[in-house]
């Protein structure tokens, strides 16, 4: 018998030294779905939301900044093919008047000799005429002598008076062809005019299309400036998503593993109300951290609060006492934050509050076993009260 009492007491005690050490272990890993835990996981989601929108907004500006930039391309085909044409307009015109600069030049020269066979003509033909006129007796006897019969004399008259009449067409045929030269020059030099008028049009607009060949490039290069300061922008948020999804992962395996462990306390050990001793100010604080957690929430949200503490301090893999619970590391945010200390200082907590305190004190409890409560995220039960999720 004693053999066997001996044997049954050193299972009891390598028993008792395993939940000790088990005990130990899990108190050494955050042991609450706290709210620090969901308010990191619920930035982290909404941070991960604006910087996908951010890289939404980013890619539809690349976007737009492309389709402008190509459009200011083909612009710039076009007038650069303009700048093509116009110049070869520009060169032709050159051409045409450099050549009409040539026949004003050689029709100046016709104009020139015209003018001086004409003057030449009208000289020798006014020095006949005048010397027709002065020996006219002379010219009359001497021929009238001269001619073996009178059919000989008029045939010399009539020589005198073919002479003079090829004089005026001579003339005349000099003084016509000079105002058709004249007339010549004249449309010549207007043809000139209007070239040169183009050719002034159509250098405006070699300088006006030049300018926007220079002013679209420009564009150009100011587009392709932002599209790679958008596209360095965009580079910036997929790292920033890249980042912020491993911090979800882990913020979310952080979660499943809080999860886990509210599933093993419910399997743990648990104290009997009556086992507990609450220390003097228990109430104040216990109240104090309801009224942080859920003083915006019904008597029933408080009730949920007040439950979940006093369910850490019955069960055996958290601190068996009210102070212990609460200011246990990374569970309750108001502790770190200082809101709880605020309450505490001024007194906060009202009176549902303390009526809910009393209650779990005395062994109540609205959500049965739970030892987490949080804001509700998909995938996650439990027993809903307000705006929490109690697990």
């Amino acid at each position: 018998m004693k053999a066997g009492s001996l044997r049954k007491k050193h299972r009891l005690l390598a028993g008792w030294l395993f939940c000790t050490l088990l005990v130990t272990f899990l108190l050494q890993v955050p042991a609450h779905a706290s709210e620090a835990t969901k308010k990191a996981l619920e930035e982290a989601k909404n941070q991960h939301e604006q910087s996908k929108n951010e890289l939404t907004v980013q890619e539809n500006n690349i976007n737009h900044l492309n389709a402008e930039k190509d459009s200011l391309i083909g612009q710039l085909s076009n007038l650069n093919t303009q700048l093509t044409e116009v110049s070869e307009s520009l060169e032709e015109i050159e051409s045409q008047i450099h050549h009409k600069e040539q026949e004003i030049n050689t029709t100046e020269g016709e104009l020139a000799e015209a003018i001086r066979i004409q003057e030449e003509q009208y000289a020798a033909m006014k020095k006949r005429v005048q010397f027709i006129y002065e020996k006219q007796n002379f010219l009359v006897t001497d021929m009238l002598l001269g001619s073996r019969s009178f059919a000989d004399f008029l045939n010399q008259n009539h020589y005198i008076e073919r002479l003079s009449a090829y004089d005026r067409r001579m003339l005349e045929a000099y003084i016509d062809n000079g105002e058709q030269i004249e007339e010549k020059k004249e449309q010549l030099e207007k043809d000139l005019e209007l070239l040169t008028e183009y050719q002034s049009r159509q250098q405006a607009e070699q300088n006006r299309v030049s300018g926007l060949v220079t002013r679209t490039s420009g564009s150009i290069r100011n587009y392709e400036g932002q599209i790679d300061t958008a596209e360095a922008v965009a580079d910036q948020i997929s790292e920033r998503l890249r980042e912020e999804e491993e911090d979800i992962r882990k913020l979310e395996e952080k979660l499943a593993e809080e999860i886990r462990l509210s599933q093993l306390a419910k399997k743990s050990f648990w104290r009997d109300i009556s086992a507990i001793t609450f220390a003097e100010g228990d109430r104040y604080l216990l109240a104090s951290i309801i009224y942080c957690e859920a003083g915006a929430e019904s008597y029933e949200g408080k009730l949920g609060v007040g439950s979940v503490v006093i369910n850490r301090v019955r069960s055996g893999i958290y601190p068996d006492t009210v102070v212990g619970v609460i200011y246990q590391a990374h569970q309750f945010s108001p502790v770190s934050t200082g809101r709880l200390a605020l309450a505490l200082a001024e007194g906060r907590a009202t009176a549902d509050c303390y009526r809910a305190a009393d209650e779990v004190m005395k062994g109540y409890t609205n959500v049965g076993n739970c030892v987490y409560f949080r804001t509700p995220v998909p995938g996650l039960k439990g027993i809903n009260i307000g705006g929490h999720v109690f697990y």
